[in-house]
């Protein structure tokens, strides 16, 4: 059976986002004053095949624990729903 995992990578709140104040003031500029705080990451979608919705959970759980996450400044969520 066909699974989608869709996957979303976030730096830790303890590590500086440059980029997320860079697009912070980029939003001020355009006059957008009430934004608190820009945060910016990754979305990976996965397309598997897999037995179960248990092993395509057990896929996503690897893939991104051993190369899509730095989990040193980088946490991790994921939803794995049949395709």
């Amino acid at each position: 059976m066909k699974y989608i995992a869709e996957i979303t990578i976030m730096p830790l709140k303890e590590i500086l986002d440059p980029q997320g104040k860079a697009v912070k003031s980029g939003l001020s500029n355009l006059g957008i004053k009430n934004i608190s705080e820009v945060r910016i990451g990754k979305h990976i979608s996965l397309e598997m095949e897999a037995s179960s919705k248990e092993e395509a959970e057990k896929n996503a759980e690897m893939a991104c624990k051993k190369l899509l996450a730095n989990l040193i400044m980088e946490n991790y969520s994921y939803v794995v729903k049949e395709a």
